[in-house]
């Protein structure tokens, strides 16, 4: 195996009487690949206190992601030299638990562990969940507890709305990230355009000049010249995801509605997503049929070196994933800057008639199980500052979420997220409600049916009504 299925930290504080000589504090980490791999690190412990174990949890694409929980690791004993400082006798052991499970796994091993009273104290998953978890009491409420951390306020302003549910908070933002258009530069050469026309396509999509349906016949014309085989000519994601609303607002869809609890669901902007897709994959044959497979695996390998497939929606940490795992061979990230670009997504004529991004930050959220909220959250603030972030940010393409970095060297040095920045102006977030997973597996399986051709588009909007009706009530707004 390549990849870190899973790792486990456990800090074991050997805690001396207090007025005796510190003992050492004894750091085993395994790391599970081919086989078990033991570190032992030792560092002194203070005197005297009681030991209070912590268990975080986090999902991470390993190796570029492990800073979410590694994060957390590290800011161990900053954690216990402030409570030190403080004359505060507790410390902090901390077990970490980090793989790439499956997001509904994932999610869902969250739930069952919360049902039995088992749930860890910190979890790291995506702000959308605040909406399921907040309402059914799985989370710590933590708006008075904020202040209290001075290194919360150097976090972003505009992503505390992510974190977000009734006025209340309910975590604190790990990473921040963007959804570009990528585009193959050898396969546009193919075509026969220009070196200017090339390195000018950004700059047309932000103006709104190079617009989605622009982009849809590129794409076709590839497919027709056999630059690219059938299907190859755009792709998005082979699984139900984030992605997927940014879609229906770019066609002028709204999911939230001032003075209404529940979620929206615009006739006319949907119908123009499923016309949308249902063009790509039935009619102009730029994108499988069954793209919608769920083969991440095979997706990120064969994107990665832009000679097969020309366009591709997908995310800024997608271009450490393909640097990092599949090009090293043919030079990694140089091999991306030469033969890659990216905008943001493409104005739709139909809709909104501007370019596009989402945005999904995951948070540090604390579990109401935990006996030791405070600590939480203590731990989660000593993890949230530049130089331990910044590290993240560069290894995994994520965007920084911290004010401070905007002027921090190690940041401001990287070509990547310096160049991404700009996508944030054009940003969107998904809704913090506990209707959200029904509303999203329901318009998914009409994408699924259109791009399949099981079902037109019209007969699709019909079925995702019906659906969201049955699931949701009262609970969902159909506006025409």
């Amino acid at each position: 195996l390549l990849s870190v299925v899973s790792l486990l930290v456990i800090f074991s504080l050997v805690l001396a009487a207090c007025g005796a000589t510190p003992e050492p504090e004894t750091v085993i980490q395994t790391v599970e690949v081919e086989k078990t791999v033991v570190q032992t690190v030792e560092v002194e412990a203070s005197g005297g206190g009681e030991i209070v174990h912590l268990v975080a949890r986090c999902k991470a694409s390993p190796p570029y992601e492990n800073g979410r929980c590694d994060n957390l690791v590290k800011a161990v004993g900053a954690a216990n030299a402030a409570l030190a400082e403080k004359g505060d006798p507790r410390r902090i052991e901390l077990e970490a638990i980090q793989d790439d499970a499956d997001w509904g796994d994932y999610k869902t091993e969250f739930e069952l562990a919360s049902q039995a009273g088992e749930a860890p104290d910190i979890i790291c998953s995506g702000h959308e969940h605040i909406g399921d978890w907040a309402t059914a009491g799985y989370l710590t409420d933590i708006t008075d507890m904020i202040g209290d951390y001075p290194e919360f306020s150097d976090v972003i302003d505009s992503l505390w709305e992510s974190t977000k549910l009734n006025g209340k908070i309910w975590g604190v933002p790990q990473d921040a990230e963007a959804r570009p258009m990528y585009y193959s530069k050898i396969l546009l050469k193919k075509l026969g355009w220009s070196d200017d026309e090339i390195e000018n396509l950004d700059d047309k999509v932000y103006a709104g000049e190079f617009t989605w349906q622009d982009m849809f016949d590129v794409a076709q014309e590839a497919v027709e010249k056999g630059v690219v085989q059938e299907g190859d000519g755009w792709w998005h994601r082979p699984s139900n995801g984030p992605d997927f609303l940014y879609y229906y607002y770019a066609a002028g869809g709204q999911v939230q509605e001032d003075g209404f609890d529940g979620l929206v669901f615009d006739t006319e902007a949907w119908r123009k997503v499923y016309n949308l897709l249902y063009d790509a994959a039935q009619v102009r044959k730029i994108i499988r049929p069954n793209k919608l497979d769920g083969d991440w695996d095979f997706h990120k390998e064969y994107t990665s070196k832009f000679d097969k497939v020309l366009f591709v929606f997908e995310g800024t940490w997608r271009w450490a994933s393909w640097h990092t795992n599949y090009l090293q061979d043919v030079g990694g990230e140089e091999y991306l800057w030469e033969n890659v670009g990216f905008a943001p997504i493409p104005a739709n004529e139909e809709g909104t008639k501007k370019p596009v991004t989402l945005t999904h930050p995951l948070l540090y959220m604390i579990s109401s199980q935990s006996k030791h909220p405070d600590l939480a959250l203590l731990l989660i603030s000593k993890a949230t500052v530049k130089e331990l972030n910044t590290d993240y940010a560069v290894a995994s393409g994520h965007l920084g979420i911290l004010k401070s970095q905007a002027d921090y060297p190690p940041y401001k040095n990287a070509k990547f997220l310096s160049a991404t920045l700009p996508l944030l102006e054009y940003t969107t977030f998904l809704p913090n409600s506990p209707y959200w997973s029904a509303y999203s597996e329901a318009y998914y399986q009409g994408i699924q049916a259109v791009e399949s051709g099981d079902l037109k588009p019209d007969e699709a909007v019909e079925f995702v009504k019906e659906r969201l009706q049955n699931e949701l009530g009262d609970n969902v707004k159909f506006v025409p």
